[in-house]
C-alpha cells in the first residue's frame, strides 16, 4: 500500500522545480482556498517528541547519544535553525511546503515495482452471480454507478467532507479518475487528463489480454446506461474469446526502471504508441477475470489477493498498461474487487468511491433502455517486437518470483468489532494499535517502529503524516500484559492509558504536528540547500525509527473515532460502509504489511511479510494478533474503569 517516509531516506536523484498546484474553478473547490496552509512545527517541539518516540525502541546508550546529537542540531543559529527557518520561507511560498516533496520522494522517484510494494489491493464482498452473464452485468452496473461518481464529481456536487466540524481538502478527488503514472527513467510523473480542452470519455477494458477502448458517453455528454454497457461488454467478450495474445499488462510489475525502459522500446512501434496513449486516458479500467478456484469466504478474502493484487500468470489480463490510478476487476465467479496506484491519492477517497459504486450496483433498473446501435468497441492492438518480448519475458520470471515471495495472510476476525471498544471509552483504531503492538511484543520481545497512516486533509493539498504506535505507554503496557509485577486492574489500567496516548498523538499528527514529515523536510531542505547533511540524520537511531516493521492503516486513515469523518449534512461517519479488505505489502524486508477494516461486530485484517525473510510469518502474527485481541477484550470486561 502504502509508499512510506521509510522509502525516502535515499538521497533523490535531481531537484525538481516547484509544481504549482491547479487552479480549479467552481463552487465545488471555492473552499480550498479557505483551508488552512499546512503548518511547519516548532522545532523545539519536533524534536522533543522525537526523542520520545525513540525510547521505546532504541538503547540506553543510542538514547543518549542522540540527545547529544539533538541539543547541537537544536542550537539557535546552529544547522537545525538555518533549515527550519528555509522550511518556513518554503511553506509562505507554497500552498504545501510538503505536498510536491513528498508526491517526489514517496512516489516518482521510488523504483521498486508498485505491485506488492505499493499499489493496494481492495477486495469487495463476493457477488452472488456465476456465470458469464451476471459478470457482464454487474461489470456494466459497476461503471455506470462510478460514471454517477464522476458525475458528482464534474458537476462539484460532491458533498464537501469534514472532520471535527472542519472541511477537509477534496483536492484528491480530482486524481482519483482520468489520471495515470507513467513510468521514467528515475523519476516517474502523473498525468490526469480529467480537465482539459477534451476530458476523457473513455474507459479501457481488458478481457483475456486483449485491450478495447470503450466509450462511455454518448454524443449527447450522457453516460451510457447499464443496458447499454452490458451490450458493448458483451461485443468485448466475443471478439476475445481467443487467449494466443502475450500478456503485455505484465511489464507494469517491474522495477520502475525496467519498466521505463521496456515502456520506450513499446512506444518505438507507432501502433503500439497510440494504444499505449489510449489506456492512459482512459477514465479507469475494467478487467473481466477468469472465475477463482471454489473456496470458503474467509478464504476467498485471502487467496483472491492473488488474482486481484500480485496478480499471477493465470491472471494476468488483471494488468492494465500503463498504472491507470484505477483498475476494477471482476470475475466470472461473483469475485471482485480494484488495485489502485497510491500517487495520486490516499485510500478514503478510493473508499468513498467504492461504497457509492457498490451502494449503486444493489439498485433496482427501473426502466429500460430502448436499444440503439452503438459503435463497436475499438480494440487495441500491439505489434510484439523481439525487443517487447524479451521485456515480457523477464516480467514474468520478476513477477513469479515477487509473487512466491510475498506471505500473505487475510482474517476476519469474528468474536466482536469496533463497538467493543467504543463501548469501553476507548478509539476502535487505537484499540486494534495497541493489540498489534502486544503481538509483535510477543512474537519478538521487543516493540518496533510502527507507521500507521494520519491524514492531513485538513489542510490545502494535505497528504498524509505518521501516528507512531510505539510510545512509551504501550510499551509498559505489553511488558505488564503477561508479566507477573502487576496486578490485572493495573494492566487495564495501562491499556487505557497507552490507548489514550495513542489517540493523543493521531490528533497531533492530523492536526500538522507529528514529527515525520517535519523531520523529512528538515533533511529534504538540507539537501535541496546544498549543505552537508546534518549527523542527526546519519544516526544510527534515525535509522531504527524510519525503519517500519509494522507499517499499518485503516481506511479512515487516523481519523478519530469521536471526529469521525462526515460529509457535510450526512451523520454516516467516514469508516468504510463497504466490507471490503485492503492490501498492501511490508516496506522493509524484515517487517509487516497490516491493513484492517473494522466493522460493528468483526473485522478484517490483511497482513503480508515477505518469505524470503525468515524471521517474519504472517500466519503466525495473525495468530498472535487474534489472541491479543481476546486477551485485552478479557482483561477490560474484567476490569472495568472505576466509575467517579
Amino acid at each position: 500500500m502504502l509508499a512510506l517516509v521509510a522509502r525516502t531516506m535515499a538521497r533523490p536523484s535531481g531537484l525538481l522545480k516547484p509544481v504549482a498546484p491547479r487552479k480549479l474553478p467552481g463552487r465545488y473547490f471555492a473552499h480550498q482556498q479557505d483551508l488552512p496552509a499546512l503548518p511547519v512545527p516548532p522545532l523545539q517541539q519536533t524534536l522533543d517528541h522525537y526523542l520520545l518516540a525513540l525510547e521505546p525502541i532504541v538503547s540506553e546508550e543510542e538514547l543518549a547519544h542522540t540527545r547529544a546529537l539533538v541539543q547541537d542540531f537544536r542550537k539557535p543559529g546552529g544547522v537545525g535553525d538555518r533549515l527550519q527557518k528555509g522550511l518556513e520561507r518554503r511553506a509562505r511560498k507554497h500552498d504545501n511546503w510538503l505536498s510536491d516533496w513528498w508526491l517526489r520522494t514517496a512516489y516518482l522517484e521510488y523504483r521498486l515495482p508498485v505491485v506488492v510494494h505499493s499499489s493496494p489491493g481492495v477486495v469487495l464482498p463476493k457477488q452472488d452471480f456465476q456465470d458469464r452473464q451476471g459478470q457482464l452485468r454487474f461489470a456494466a452496473k459497476l461503471i455506470e454507478g462510478a460514471l454517477d461518481f464522476k458525475t458528482m464529481i464534474d458537476n462539484e456536487t460532491l458533498p464537501v467532507e469534514y472532520l471535527g466540524g472542519k472541511p477537509l481538502c477534496m483536492n484528491q478527488y480530482y486524481q482519483i479518475l482520468s489520471s495515470c503514472r507513467i513510468p521514467g527513467p528515475k523519476r516517474d510523473s502523473v498525468v490526469n487528463y480529467a480537465r482539459g480542452k477534451k476530458p476523457s470519455t473513455h474507459i479501457t477494458v481488458v478481457h483475456n489480454f486483449q485491450f478495447f477502448e470503450l466509450d462511455v458517453y454518448c454524443s449527447d455528454g450522457t453516460p451510457l446506461t447499464t443496458d447499454q454497457i452490458f451490450i458493448q461488454l458483451e461485443k468485448i467478450w466475443n471478439t476475445s474469446l481467443q487467449t494466443n495474445k502475450e500478456p503485455i499488462g505484465i511489464l507494469t510489475t517491474n522495477h520502475r526502471n525496467s519498466w521505463a525502459n521496456a515502456y520506450n522500446n513499446l512506444i518505438k512501434d507507432k501502433t503500439n504508441k497510440e494504444s499505449v496513449r489510449s489506456i492512459e486516458k482512459s477514465i479507469f479500467t475494467v478487467c473481466l477475470d477468469a472465475p477463482m478456484p471454489r473456496v470458503s469466504d474467509d478464504v476467498y478474502r485471502s487467496r483472491i489477493y492473488f488474482p486481484l493484487w500480485v496478480v499471477p500468470p493465470c491472471h494476468l489480463s488483471s494488468l492494465s498498461l500503463p498504472q491507470i490510478s484505477l483498475q476494477f476487476i471482476v470475475a466470472e465467479d461473483g469475485s471482485c474487487g480494484l488495485v489502485y496506484e497510491h500517487a495520486p491519492a490516499e485510500g478514503p477517497p478510493i473508499v468513498a468511491l467504492l461504497d457509492h459504486v457498490v451502494e449503486y450496483t444493489k439498485k433496482p433498473e427501473m426502466v429500460r433502455t430502448p436499444m440503439v446501435p452503438l459503435p463497436m468497441p475499438k480494440k487495441l492492438r500491439f505489434n510484439i517486437t523481439p525487443e517487447v518480448k524479451n521485456d515480457i519475458e523477464k516480467a514474468k520470471q520478476n513477477l513469479n518470483i515477487m509473487v512466491q515471495d510475498l506471505d500473505i495472510s487475510a482474517i476476519v476476525f469474528h468474536q466482536f468489532g469496533k463497538n467493543f471498544p467504543k463501548s469501553q471509552k476507548i478509539s476502535p483504531d487505537a484499540f486494534i494499535q495497541m493489540a498489534l503492538q502486544l503481538a509483535y511484543y510477543r512474537m519478538y520481545g521487543q516493540v518496533c517502529a510502527t507507521y500507521e497512516s494520519a491524514s492531513l486533509r485538513m489542510f490545502r493539498l494535505g497528504r498524509t503524516d505518521t501516528i507512531r504506535s510505539a510510545s512509551v505507554d504501550s510499551l509498559k503496557f505489553v511488558q505488564a500484559m503477561d508479566g507477573a509485577g502487576k496486578q490485572d486492574h493495573e494492566k487495564a489500567e495501562l491499556l487505557r492509558r497507552a490507548a489514550q496516548a495513542h489517540r493523543a498523538y493521531t490528533d497531533m499528527a492530523i492536526t500538522g504536528n507529528a514529527i515525520d514529515r517535519h523531520l523529512l523536510g528538515l533533511r529534504l531542505q538540507a539537501i535541496e540547500d546544498l549543505v552537508s547533511m546534518p549527523e542527526l540524520f546519519m544516526d544510527t537511531a534515525y535509522a531504527v525509527a524510519m525503519h517500519f516493521n509494522l507499517s499499518t492503516s485503516q481506511a479512515r486513515q487516523g481519523q478519530p473515532e469521536k471526529e469521525a469523518l462526515k460529509r457535510h449534512n450526512d451523520k454516516t461517519s467516514g469508516t468504510a460502509k463497504t466490507d471490503c479488505v485492503m492490501c498492501f505489502g511490508p516496506v522493509v524486508p524484515d517487517g509487516y504489511g497490516v491493513c484492517y477494516n473494522p466493522m460493528s461486530d468483526h473485522i478484517n485484517f490483511a497482513i503480508t511479510a515477505f518469505n524470503s525473510c525468515a524471521e517474519t510469518n504472517a500466519a503466525r502474527m495473525a495468530h498472535y494478533l487474534e489472541k491479543a485481541l481476546l486477551d485485552m477484550h478479557q482483561l477490560l470486561q474484567e476490569n472495568p474503569k472505576p466509575k467517579l
